[in-house]
């Protein structure tokens, strides 16, 4: 084997969408979620004791690092090769995608522990707006099909099967759609019509930190799942270059297992406890 052989397989390797990369943004993000959280928790358990100017400014900075990392790495995974047929790559992330979801559970469990605190004392702290209503029924069947829909999805790609892929991808879009929508509305009906806002108590606080940081979560997941779609009707997946697609499956159905569990905890316990 020649100098010219050597050279030709090397240029092959570097553009076959096998080259080694490492992603620097879920790690930024990590970072950033755990100095938010922690910056947020210091400043509400410091009270008057000590100086809050230093956790809030730790908050801000957590949450600009976090909202950066989000940013980077979506487009890193998903845009930036979108003109070309390289998905493979997006094997890369799956393990980045992995040690994002690790700091995702820490930041909801913080979530979780504040509001537990608040449930430690006299209950219901003021009046409480009609959670059990219809409208979060309808949303909670909406997202679990919707966790339905992206397996099948998937599981028709594995198969070879391009049109059901995508249609079933289709209709997960829809659903996150019309999911965010619904959360839309129940806070309107509950600032508008309940005067349940934000600023009112220590629940109004946890259920629209907890539900809103959801919200985005659900929000990203959507945009991914569109991106995805996208690179779909381009032909870009098949039953062997699907990392991607399982990367955005993985995010997609803890999104779906943090809502059941504030369904349980905040609306359901809420009105039973």
């Amino acid at each position: 084997m020649d100098g010219t052989d050597v050279a030709t397989q090397a240029d092959h390797g570097s553009s076959d969408g096998h080259h080694e990369h490492r992603s620097r943004w879920p790690i930024v993000a990590a970072v950033g979620a755990a100095a938010l959280y922690g910056g947020v928790g210091l400043l509400l358990a410091g009270g008057s004791l000590v100086p809050r100017l230093p956790f809030g400014g730790l908050a801000v900075v957590g949450g600009v690092l976090l909202v950066v990392g989000l940013v980077g790495w979506t487009y890193e995974a998903f845009v930036a090769d979108y003109w070309t047929e390289r998905v493979d790559r997006s094997q890369l992330y799956v393990g980045g995608m992995i040690l994002f979801l690790v700091s995702d559970v820490a930041t909801f469990a913080a979530g979780f522990v504040y509001y537990a605190f608040i449930r430690v004392g006299p209950w219901p702290p003021s009046e409480l707006p009609p959670l059990l209503g219809s409208l979060v029924l309808v949303n909670t069947l909406i997202l679990v099909v919707s966790s339905g829909t992206v397996h099948l999805s998937h599981g028709a790609l594995e198969k070879g099967n391009r049109k059901r892929f995508i249609r079933w991808l289709a209709v997960t879009v829809a659903l996150g759609v019309v999911f965010v929508g619904g959360q839309v509305y129940e806070y309107y009906e509950f600032v508008t019509h309940e005067s349940f806002t934000l600023s009112g108590g220590v629940f109004a606080s946890a259920f629209y930190g907890l539900t809103g940081l959801h919200g985005l979560h659900v929000s990203l997941g959507v945009v991914l799942l569109a991106s995805v779609l996208v690179r779909a009707l381009r032909g870009q997946y098949t039953e062997g270059r699907d990392a991607g697609v399982r990367t955005v499956a993985l995010y997609w159905h803890f999104v779906d297992v943090v809502w059941l569990f504030l369904v349980v905890v905040l609306y359901v316990g809420a009105v039973v406890g």
